[in-house]
């Protein structure tokens, strides 16, 4: 296991771990369960809407500071910031699902950049229709998801360790290519779809929306996403119950790699070509927002909703520090910050969710 993981929800009563290893072994075998303090419905609240609370606040707070006041709450701020936030959000979405079915996806960042190269290039390079381009930059970051989910599942390789390394060889593969150089000379309309706006949004926010309901709607209301949560919560259990481990786990790692493609094509969109990077600078503010996420609306669990508040309460927060005169080193102390934070709190509460701590 590569990450820190919480049992499903007992309420969905499709996923019973425990049944299954009861009837693996005899009762009389198991250690007793520890009793949980009971809480509160109103602890349970505050404890799920935690974050969205903090979100609100934070919003409050640089919208009556007298150096932030100004322009936070500006039409013309509020859409920069979600703007811009929309590769991220793509990013920290593509986490989950690997991260729900308990291992580590490093690549992301990688595969977002390669995508957004291998789109920008097609166009610029090889003058090919934009809708080929895009989708040959969703294909080729599909096939790194692929290729991770093959070395995990398949090979038993350990998933923090291999994509890591695949991070570190797409990078070098972006800097051969590229020579270090951007990418320009893509279809003008493409740029124009990741600058223009529609209805007081920026066009590419609606997209985010669509990826985001969709992949909401995939780990929670369909069996492969109530399986993934078992299979990351007890793969043990899992297996007794003939879930098909690798096939699953192949499919997160696929669906990861497919939809940082699709954060590739919009960072194209929006920067009107590519650059030659590795991919961090996307990769740790998404962690930081998968993390915060999995203390909110479902606490101790990664979930979709929840990370979706920490990409915006990371984003915002930063915005304001910015526009009230904090120095640029400020907003990566404050990721930093906040993904050790977020790991603590998240680790915390799926201890306590599983009655191994208090």
């Amino acid at each position: 296991m590569d990450a820190i993981h919480t049992p499903p929800d007992d309420s969905q009563k499709t996923r019973q771990p425990s049944a299954v290893l009861s009837a693996a072994e005899p009762a009389d075998s198991l250690p007793p369960a520890r009793s949980r303090p009971s809480r509160t419905p109103l602890g349970t609240h505050l404890e799920r809407f935690a974050l969205p609370l903090l979100l609100v606040l934070i919003i409050v707070f640089f919208g009556i500071l007298p150096a932030s006041s100004s322009v936070f709450l500006s039409g013309a701020n509020v859409s920069v910031v979600l703007a811009n936030q929309s590769v991220i959000t793509l990013v920290a979405i593509a986490l989950v699902f690997p991260l729900v079915a308990g291992h580590f996806d490093f690549s992301v960042g990688g595969t977002a950049v390669l995508s957004s190269v291998i789109t920008a290039a097609s166009m610029a390079h090889f003058s090919l229709p934009l809708w080929l381009s895009c989708l040959l930059g969703v294909a080729a970051a599909a096939l790194v998801g692929a290729t991770n989910g093959l070395l995990v599942a398949r090979f038993g390789m350990n998933a923090f360790v291999s994509t890591l390394g695949m991070a570190t060889l797409l990078g070098g593969l972006i800097q051969w290519y590229t020579g270090g150089l951007a990418i320009i000379g893509v279809d003008p309309a493409f740029t124009a779809f990741g600058s223009s706006s529609w209805l007081g949004l920026p066009r590419v926010v609606f997209v985010v929306a669509i990826v985001a309901f969709l992949a909401w709607y995939l780990l929670t209301h369909t069996p492969f996403g109530r399986s993934l949560y078992a299979i990351g919560s007890n793969n043990r259990a899992a297996v007794l119950v003939g879930l098909p481990l690798r096939r699953y786990t192949q499919t997160a790692f696929l669906l990861s790699g497919t939809l940082a493609g699709a954060a590739g094509v919009i960072l194209a969109a929006r920067t009107g070509g590519a650059n030659a990077d590795n991919g961090t600078y996307l990769l740790f503010p998404a962690l930081a927002a998968v993390f915060l996420g999995a203390t909110a609306i479902l606490p101790g669990r990664f979930n979709v909703v929840g990370t979706v508040f920490g990409v915006l309460f990371v984003a915002v927060s930063v915005s304001g520090l910015t526009l009230s005169g904090a120095a640029n080193w400020v907003d990566q102390v404050f990721n930093g910050v906040a993904l050790l934070v977020a790991v603590g709190l998240s680790s915390y509460l799926g201890r306590r969710r599983s009655g191994l701590g208090t």
